[in-house]
């Protein structure tokens, strides 16, 4: 397994659907950023499956909003059914991001000047 995690702003946050008649639910949400090719725009979807009983989406839905700076940690999964392959990025944990800490300038050294050799 190869996890992976992306920063970025969440922009569309889907109504969870449920799948094989209510025994799991799936959520889609959708991240940018601008750290593509040469500082582009690029756009993640992600997943968040669950058992019905199981509170993943729920939490989600709570602590998350459209708007919102998110550092996502993912795996990209890839499933077949009758020959058809599906690939997805699988989000196991989503977390506010943490902000950047304005750097401090390094402290600017006094210049020592050097008595005069006489």
């Amino acid at each position: 397994m190869s996890d992976k995690t992306i920063t970025g702003q969440i922009v569309k946050i889907n109504t969870p659907e449920d799948i094989s008649g209510g025994k799991y639910r799936k959520l889609v949400f959708a991240v940018k950023n601008d750290e593509g090719y040469e500082g582009k725009e690029q756009l993640f979807a992600f997943e968040i499956f669950e058992a019905a009983d199981k509170d993943k989406i729920n939490n989600f839905l709570k602590f998350n909003k459209v708007g919102q700076v998110v550092e996502v940690s993912y795996e990209i999964r890839c499933n077949e059914n009758a020959g058809r392959y599906f690939t997805s990025l699988a989000a196991w944990k989503i977390f506010a991001a943490k902000k950047e800490a304005a750097s401090q300038p390094d402290p600017i050294d006094t210049p020592i000047e050097d008595e005069p050799p006489f």
